[in-house]
């Protein structure tokens, strides 16, 4: 167990790929380290996330062939790590790990097929039936480390004709392929050939490649081709020290076999597999199973395993090589749900989520994202909402240091609490050096990343901001920044942005923002604060809010439901919550329902009903053919049975069908329903 904590040391985490990274914390798990270790070795790496080991380390469900701290050690040995086997007095202790150097294993594998039946698979998987196939049994030498080689061996006979003798004689290989010698196999070519020769001129179709590697063991050589998803066609085990997969590459000309075998290897090579690039050539001999080797037996192992074809596992190892996270299978994660992170404003926003405040300018914002850093660091509500008690960075793009710091001091007397909890606020003061949000997050993030931070309120954006707010575009790569932050952080990202220009009360809360709609559907909070049209004579009834402004608070959320409505009172320097339900009824300013029941005298007339109905008609309609009844009731504030005697009385000009009203054309003589 020593000797993988020591050989880890050796592996410089930011050299690794994302397979590799993973493959590491697999064997940690399987050796049963805990998830500390891979999370504390993983911290020295600037991709590092915040959770991530723990998330990756719970889907490490195992398998019948794992990873093992065996690949540690080999990753640490390719980078200089010599083993230790021995202390002290030299004797081994019941824990010490016999570490794999590649001789002397043996390895059975599990075949269901007799020799015969293992070489006609092998052929139908690989070849057509009218195409030569070259192999090598008996024309062998040996080299002058007396080791046996092969030669051109037999190229001029069909798979059809191999498959049909070994049908006959399904006893006796050699009577089909010729006699092998014992001591060193058989061998056979993947490729088809033209029956004239075994040279890469002569291979006539250029689908296969070899992928063979002897520096790990047996069953860590199976585990990554399957876990690389190669598209194999047929893996084949040696006889000896290693794995012999039949890889579909599917080229076209030799030119693209060179081409797409380079990547496949070098792929392999960056993914922990040091293939032998020796077996490049398209007409490269691989072990032929059903034969034996020094009393060991080539054999077929597996047909068809990994990815269908070339082309399909491109997108696999394009994913692998990129730094976008990895597909997650439903099922599984079923098994075990993953737990939500915990909710920063109660009903509103999570940790690591976004959120948007918008309002018109001098609507006093800032006041209320100071407000809410208050009640993020003591625990306490804001504007009716449970806070999670919270440490946040509050980003001071707008005014000057000095303000700032008496601005919170001003917000604390005025919510009559003690800041015993102040030290949870941190504030980066940043007027007259504000950067574009691109450069500005990763100095952001190197200062607050792991130094538990649950909120960072940015204000206000326009100082920072990217590009052309009204270009969606521009807009997409700017609100990504936010993203950032929340996935390299953990924290919710909050920030605020202005109401475009003109009347706002007609529109939906997420509507208002200036620039890009971008605005309103890239966060998965806005809240969206407006001023209400309080007139003199309710002012007046209202002597103790002399100098105040109405507001009322509007949502889009993507996490819950939708808020009720929340009207509060911005008594400077803070907001208040409208607890007598005085503010219910006002409108918001610009909202042309104010306008219809500015005066009940307006109703006394049949003209003043017919302009209110054609009003109401015209705004809810939106460019449809008709509205409800309903749609009617809610925008003229008068209940359903009163909007169909309105039809009633003006059916001259409406029609009512099924709770649809209609504008009638001038020349339409129908009468209502």
């Amino acid at each position: 167990m020593e000797n993988i904590l020591d050989a880890l040391k050796y592996i410089n985490v930011s050299d690794t790929s994302y397979q590799e990274w993973i493959n590491i914390g697999m064997a940690l798990k399987s050796e049963g380290y805990s998830c500390s270790v891979w999370d504390d070795w993983s911290r020295n790496d600037s991709r590092y996330k915040d959770g991530e080991c723990s998330r990756k380390w719970e889907s490490f469900k195992g398998s019948s062939n794992p990873i093992t701290g065996a690949s540690i050690i080999q990753m640490a040995k390719e980078r200089g790590y010599v083993i230790s086997h021995f202390s002290g007095d030299g004797t081994m202790e019941w824990d010490d790990i016999i570490e794999y150097d590649g001789d002397g294993i043996s390895f059975e594998p599990r075949v269901d097929k007799t020799p015969a039946e293992q070489i006609i698979h092998y052929l139908e998987t690989l070849f057509k039936p009218d195409e030569f196939v070259g192999y090598v049994t008996n024309d062998v030498w040996q080299d002058a480390d007396k080791k046996w080689m092969p030669s051109k061996g037999v190229f001029d006979r069909t798979s059809k004709e191999l498959i049909e003798g070994l049908k006959k004689h399904p006893d006796d290989i050699g009577a089909v392929f010729g006699d092998t010698k014992p001591e060193c196999g058989g061998w056979i070519r993947f490729n088809p050939c033209d029956g004239k020769g075994v040279k890469n001129d002569n291979i006539t179709r250029f689908t296969y490649a070899l992928v063979e590697s002897d520096d790990m063991s047996i069953s860590e050589q199976d585990q990554i081709y399957r876990k690389l998803e190669l598209p194999i066609a047929c893996l084949v085990y040696s006889g000896g020290k290693s794995l012999h997969a039949i890889v579909k590459v599917d080229a076209k000309d030799a030119e693209e076999y060179r081409k797409r075998v380079d990547f496949l290897y070098d792929f392999l090579d960056r993914n922990g597999l040091k293939v032998d690039k020796a077996n490049r050539n398209p007409s490269r001999l691989s072990r032929l199973p059903g034969v034996t080797r020094n009393g060991v037996m080539q054999s077929l192992i597996d047909t068809n395993i990994g990815r269908k074809s070339w082309i399909e596992w491109l997108d696999f190892a394009e994913g692998v090589g990129d730094e976008l996270p990895s597909l997650t299978y439903l099922s599984e994660e079923l098994l075990n749900p993953p737990k939500l992170p915990e909710e920063l404003i109660k009903g509103i926003v999570r940790c690591g989520h976004k959120m948007l405040i918008s309002g018109s300018s001098k609507a006093g914002k800032s006041f209320l994202l100071m407000q809410l850093c208050i009640a993020l660091s003591e625990g306490l509500k804001w504007l009716g909402f449970e806070c999670k008690k919270s440490k946040v960075l509050y980003v001071n793009l707008e005014i000057d240091g000095a303000s700032c710091i008496n601005r919170f001091a001003k917000i604390y007397e005025a919510l009559k609490i003690k800041p015993k909890h102040a030290d949870n606020i941190v504030i980066w003061n940043l007027r007259g050096h504000a950067v574009s949000l691109d450069k500005l997050v990763p100095k952001l993030i190197r200062r607050i990343k792991g130094q538990g931070y649950d909120a960072v309120i940015i204000d206000p954006i326009y100082k920072v901001i990217m590009g052309d707010e009204n270009n969606a575009s521009e807009m997409g790569a700017f609100c990504n920044q936010f993203d950032k932050i929340c996935n390299e952080t953990g924290c919710a990202a909050i920030y605020c942005h202005h109401h475009s220009k003109g009347a706002q009360g007609s529109k939906r809360a997420m509507d208002r923002a200036s620039g890009s709609g971008v605005f309103a559907r890239d966060p998965d909070a806005q809240l969206d604060m407006i001023q209400l049209e309080t007139s003199d004579e309710f002012m007046a009834k209202t002597a103790d809010k002399k100098g105040s402004t109405a507001w009322r608070l509007e949502s889009s959320l993507r996490e819950f439901e939708n808020i009720k409505p929340v009207n509060f009172w911005f008594e400077y320097p803070i907001h208040k919550l409208d607890t007598t339900g005085e503010l219910k009824k006002i409108y918001a300013e610009g909202d042309p329902s104010s306008n219809l029941l500015k005066s009940g005298k307006r109703n006394q007339t049949p003209e003043s009903r017919k302009e209110d109905l054609d009003a109401a008609f015209e705004a809810c309609v939106a460019g449809q053919e008709y509205c409800t009844t309903e749609d009617l009731g809610e925008y003229m504030g008068l209940a359903v049975r009163t909007i169909q005697t309105r039809i009633v009385e003006f059916q001259d000009d409406y029609i009512l069908a099924k709770g649809k009203v209609y504008k009638k054309p001038k020349n339409d003589t129908r009468r209502k329903e």
